[in-house]
């Protein structure tokens, strides 16, 4: 089992570093570990933590306030957003939490899947204001610490909504919130001592190194195919939960 933790940090590791949709493997691999649910989503997102915080600083030269919007207030907000999502997910009861899983991957697989073009889609007809924005990163906040699948390519396709199309400067900010969502979690799952530490060192020290992998190996393989395959692996993932879920419950 812990080599299957290694690979699959290292799998995820190397997605968040090119595209994205790393959770889709983590939260699965501690699982088959047998990690129970809800400590399993905790010890996933501490396994990615440092992954957000290494992208985060490589693109800070590209972070800046988004016009007219103060970047203090759009981080306080996604910190107190994460800190609800994450007290919500330790205050909810296990088998609640399990039902729920297939539906928050599935949320996540359709926001990987169709979120940037469904924001561009909607952008042409919908003239969106700062306060619907600042108001969904709330939401996107507590999402984010909850579960947070796909979670940054929500972000993404929040800040295309109301006109930014940088992709340097929205992908630096959007690595920067996840970050701030992902930090106040990790420190109200380990205060709850939700963390499985042998099985998250493990797979965190692999998603570093799938990190600086994902560097190179993003130069050499065309983006959009790559997101073509994760997006498939996330789609049977979600089903496999579904199957697993449901199925196992009428047996």
């Amino acid at each position: 089992m812990l080599v299957l933790l290694f690979f699959a940090g290292l799998i995820a590791g190397t997605m968040n570093a090119i595209a994205g949709g790393g959770s889709f493997i983590t939260f699965p691999a501690l699982i088959v570990a047998g990690v129970p649910p809800v400590a399993a989503n905790a010890s996933s997102t501490v396994a990615l933590l440092p992954a957000s915080v290494v992208s985060a600083w490589n693109l800070r030269s590209f972070i800046k306030p988004f016009p007219g919007i103060s970047m203090v207030f759009v981080i306080a907000l996604t910190l107190c957003g994460g800190f609800i999502g994450a007290w919500l997910l330790l205050h909810t009861p296990s088998a609640n939490f399990t039902a729920m899983v297939p539906w928050l991957l599935l949320t996540g697989s359709l926001a990987f899947a169709f979120g940037r073009r469904a924001g561009e889609w909607l952008k042409q007809r919908v003239r969106i204001g700062p306060v619907f924005v600042l108001t969904g990163q709330f939401l996107l906040g507590i999402y984010g610490g909850y579960f947070g699948g796909a979670v940054g390519i929500m972000m993404l396709a929040l800040w295309t909504l109301f006109g930014y199309t940088d992709i340097k400067f929205v992908n630096a900010n959007k690595n920067l919130l996840v970050g701030v969502a992902n930090s106040i979690a990790v420190v109200l799952f380990v205060v709850a001592r939700q963390i499985y530490w042998k099985d998250t060192l493990i797979m965190m020290s692999a998603t570093i190194i799938g990190g600086f992998a994902g560097s190179f190996v993003s130069k050499r393989i065309a983006p959009d195919r790559l997101r073509s395959v994760i997006v498939v692996m996330n789609f049977a993932i979600t089903v496999a939960f579904f199957v697993k879920t449901y199925f196992s419950a009428r047996s």
